[in-house]
């Protein structure tokens, strides 16, 4: 079955950094588009993110457009996402996710890992 484990998350503060991972296995990673999604409670998915297959071109929404980084490695079925200049309105659950925005039916998400931004 498709699996996704996310691991990075933590309490950071505000304009602080934090380095998300993915591990993904059980379908062909390097042929499909990756996408982050965040979840707050009370609030629904967000859509954060998106990488092409082979990393050539990534997507981000107006929320963390210069903050954030998408990248991925083929090699190790890991996607990343790098978090600078955190603010506590970024503070929710990040989970990995395939497809370009993540919130498709046929979209697999991880179960998470929580980022909180906090002095």
């Amino acid at each position: 079955e498709v699996q996704l484990v996310e691991s990075g998350g933590g309490l950071v503060q505000p304009g602080g950094s934090l380095r998300l991972s993915c591990l993904a296995s059980g379908f062909t990673f390097g042929s499909t588009v990756m996408s982050w999604v965040r979840r707050v409670p009370g609030k629904g998915p967000e859509w954060v993110s998106a990488i092409s297959s082979g990393g050539g071109m990534t997507y981000y929404a107006d929320s963390v457009k210069g903050r954030f980084t998408i990248s991925r490695d083929n090699a190790k079925n890991t996607l990343f996402l790098q978090m600078n200049s955190l603010k506590p309105e970024d503070s929710a659950v990040y989970s990995c996710a395939t497809g370009r925005t993540g919130l498709g039916d046929d979209d697999h998400w991880g179960q998470g890992t929580q980022v909180t931004v906090s002095s």
